[in-house]
């Protein structure tokens, strides 16, 4: 399988705990946080990582550079910021499968990569999305599927004392043109996710296991304490 990594954030609301650095460099336990990302991503036997990299990209290559990781890693850099889409669409240049990962590089979510797999594949999804049971949040949309697990809606980020939130994990089926026709700049929340899920097929599957966006300060201070016992 193939994974990319969606690793250019600015990460301005870390600038306060963190120095100037690209979210997924952000030191945890010891730790870059891409590390974690990079030794989960060797578990689930992933051949080959395209890193969608944008500011300050030097310190990840510098850092890749001094470790040893056992899958290819190639680089797709924006010389601006693309949005998720564009760098999502310049990455996919990269790969070669039919069926590709994108992950966050600050999310950690621990999810079963082969399941997903089969479950895409036998569903002849053009996206599977890896979706997190939460209770009464508010930072994040509730997604609604159907019996057959097919998205039917994508709702704003309002309070919801429960649902199941867009894990920021997919699979996405590279022939399936859902990126054809995009710009060089555009969302893939905005102008894929909430436009195309009632035109194409769409799915979700709900994984309750450890789920972490070190986005805000007070996450990125409990993946700091968690990580010490997870990865020990």
């Amino acid at each position: 399988m193939e994974c990319i990594v969606l690793a250019g954030g600015l990460g301005t609301r870390l600038r306060s705990v963190v120095a100037e650095l690209p979210k997924c460099m952000a030191p945890v336990a010891g730790e870059p946080f891409l590390y974690y990302i990079f030794k989960y991503l060797q578990r689930q036997n992933i051949s080959h990582v395209i890193l969608s990299v944008g500011y300050k990209y030097e310190a990840i290559q510098i850092w890749i550079e001094e470790t040893k990781w056992p899958f290819d890693i190639s680089y797709a850099i924006e010389e601006e910021p693309l949005g998720t889409g564009g760098a999502i669409k310049l990455a996919l240049q990269k790969a070669t499968e039919k069926h590709v990962l994108i992950i966050n590089g600050d999310t950690f979510f621990d999810v079963d990569m082969a399941q997903l797999l089969n479950e895409h594949i036998e569903k002849k999804a053009d996206l599977t999305l890896a979706l997190k049971p939460m209770n009464n949040f508010d930072r994040y949309g509730n997604v609604l599927m159907n019996n057959q697990n097919r998205i039917t809606s994508f709702m704003e980020k309002q309070f919801c004392e429960q649902g199941q939130i867009n894990g920021g994990v997919y699979l996405i089926n590279r022939n399936s043109g859902l990126m054809d026709k995009q710009d060089t700049k555009f969302s893939f929340e905005t102008e894929i996710l909430q436009k195309h899920f009632s035109d194409s097929l769409f799915y979700g599957l709900i994984n309750n296991r450890y789920f972490i966006d070190i986005g805000i300060p007070e996450d990125y201070e409990k993946a700091n304490e968690e990580f010490k016992t997870l990865f020990a």
